[in-house]
């Protein structure tokens, strides 16, 4: 199949699991997609068990395209600037010391947590997994992966929570920087990988860490800044200009990041903290309008769903080349992988908040909310995904520990998130 084709059965098959979901499961947009999309794929599965040629054609459908780089290339840096546009700006100005504490202890701390973790576990003879020939740095390599949350599926579920404002935009916030940090963390240990541990100094990964954070925050703020003062001169009047600006200046992002190494997630996340819906309120008694019209951002939480829905049936289709290379002794070493990412992200967040509390005011169990709605997703499957194949056999117990964590995340923890904080 054709670009076309897949998309326009992707299209499809979103809007008729939305109906579904909308009329029948009454479910969190993400959630309710979600569900389906795993239906499906086991319908599939179990079809293919009948006539195996059928499981081949939908198996070599679900390969004809890398789920990897159209998440991390084209779905991502739209998604991450939807969501950056929308979230409370001056909240998060008042708070960036709390949310970039949050979001960098947090995911360094889960990364080593979960990576050591995974390690100690599989070299335990009980599950009969040290033939697989996993090292430490690939287990990290799965700890930063794993640490970063979905701000796409925690955002939307957040959004109907009626939390206070400082406390939504602190998981907000936290949200959207941890994805930028777990890729830049997750490509510094990559190149670790490839290159060999023997190979890489000290200073050769501080300067690869440096060019992705600096880099990628420069440049988001200089095309932010640019982009601001651009839609500021057209001052509304002309709104299919001002989408046609933002589209065009976050495919820039993304372009001169990938060519220059810098941190993608972080620079359209910060160029969309510049172009935000809130940045002129304070203003508007002044008579000074907002950054863009309210067709702008309509557009992008438009395009935002869109891209939602068919992430969420993507990921469910991925369950059925990841559950082809199914092992019954992964299955124990998964649930106890579950605890390790649950706990680990808890003390991650309640650590910085325990030591941010002397100086600031935290709402009762805030360090509960923000750990329970650490919903991982695409992201995770993306880059797992995206593994180098000199990791071995090892790699689809990744996939499988991955694809786990994030069904839980999802299904279990977005279920009863919004019943837990209330």
């Amino acid at each position: 199949m054709n670009f076309l084709e897949i998309t326009t059965v992707l299209l499809l098959l979103a809007s008729f699991f939305s109906i579904i979901n909308l009329r029948l499961l009454k479910l969190p947009q993400t959630i309710g997609l979600m569900i389906l999309a795993i239906g499906l794929s086991i319908i599939v599965l179990i079809v293919g068990i009948i006539f195996p040629e059928f499981l081949a054609v939908v198996t070599s459908l679900t390969k004809s395209f890398d789920f990897s780089i159209l998440l991390i290339d084209v779905m991502l840096p739209f998604l991450l600037f939807a969501g950056a546009i929308s979230v409370n700006v001056h909240e998060l100005l008042k708070d960036k010391v709390t949310i970039l504490f949050l979001a960098s202890f947090g995911v360094v701390f889960s990364t080593f947590a979960v990576g050591s973790g995974v390690f100690w576990l599989i070299e335990q003879p009980i599950f009969g997994l040290n033939e697989l020939g996993l090292t430490y740095v690939d287990c990290l390599l799965f700890g930063a992966l794993i640490a970063p949350t979905d701000p796409i599926a925690v955002l939307s579920i957040v959004k109907k929570m009626n939390l206070s404002p400082v406390t939504e935009t602190r998981i907000a916030g936290e949200s959207l920087f941890n994805d930028g940090i777990g890729v830049v963390i997750f490509l510094t240990l990559l190149k670790i990988k490839i290159m060999g541990v023997e190979n890489v100094t000290p200073e050769g990964v501080s300067m690869l860490f440096a060019t992705e954070v600096i880099g990628g925050v420069l440049l988001g703020s200089l095309l932010g800044y640019l982009g601001l003062k651009l839609v500021r001169y057209i001052e509304n009047e002309h709104v299919e200009l001002e989408v046609l600006i933002t589209l065009s200046l976050v495919l820039l992002v993304s372009v001169v990041s990938y060519k220059f190494h810098f941190s993608g997630p972080l620079g359209v996340v910060m160029m969309g903290l510049f172009l935000n819906r809130n940045i002129d309120t304070d203003r508007i008694e002044d008579g000074v309008q907002k950054a863009m019209g309210d067709y702008v951002y309509k557009f992008w939480h438009l395009l935002d769903e869109t891209l939602n829905a068919i992430l969420f049936i993507l990921i469910g289709l991925e369950i059925i080349p990841i559950f082809q290379n199914f092992v019954s002794g992964y299955l124990l070493i998964s649930l106890l992988t579950i605890v390790l990412v649950v706990s680990s992200r808890g003390i991650g967040v309640s650590i910085p908040i325990k030591i941010l509390s002397f100086f600031k005011k935290f709402e009762k169990r805030t360090s509960f909310i923000i750990t329970w709605g650490g919903l991982r997703g695409g992201l995770s499957i993306a880059l797992a995904l995206n593994l180098p194949d000199q990791i071995g056999e090892g790699k689809n117990l990744i996939l499988f520990l991955t694809y786990m964590v994030v069904l839980f995340t999802i299904l279990f923890q977005g279920l009863t998130l919004e019943k837990l904080a209330k």
